[in-house]
């Protein structure tokens, strides 16, 4: 092998490498919480019998954590029954509605922060198309 098909072969493998990198990164489930900025667990995921898509974000506020829950669904106007949950016991119960330009929705509360690990789960159903995010923080 000669010093230019070397290098043309290590560039390739290089440009390579880095695709697929950026691909997995780009990929919602495959971001892994760790990298959120300044301490946040941030979790993303599809919604079963829909094309809707979740974003699950819990971050430290004041001694509380603070629970943002975010459907994008592309449409407007659809209302959604969002339930959310710490340790397994409901902390917020509500509606929420998609609005334009997105077609999405967000849900902000502040859970109790208990010590040790918190486990948040965020519900949204809308007939049959159901979105379901969870989470879990020590802050």
């Amino acid at each position: 092998m000669t010093n230019a098909s070397f290098f043309r072969f290590n560039k390739a493998l290089s440009l390579l490498a880095l695709g697929i990198a950026l691909m997995l990164l780009s990929s919602p489930g495959i971001v892994p919480g760790a990298l959120a900025k300044d301490g946040d667990v941030i979790k993303r995921g599809r919604c079963r019998n829909s094309r809707a898509t979740w974003k699950l974000k819990l971050s430290p506020e004041n001694g509380k954590i603070e629970v943002e829950f975010e459907v994008d669904q592309n449409r407007n106007g659809q209302t959604w029954s969002v339930v959310m949950k710490l340790n397994g016991r409901v902390f917020s119960r509500g509606k929420a509605t998609t609005r334009a330009p997105s077609g999405s929705f967000e849900v902000r509360k502040l859970a109790p922060n208990g010590a040790g690990s918190d486990t948040i789960v965020a519900v949204a159903k809308r007939g049959r198309q159901v979105c379901v995010g969870r989470a879990v923080a020590a802050f």
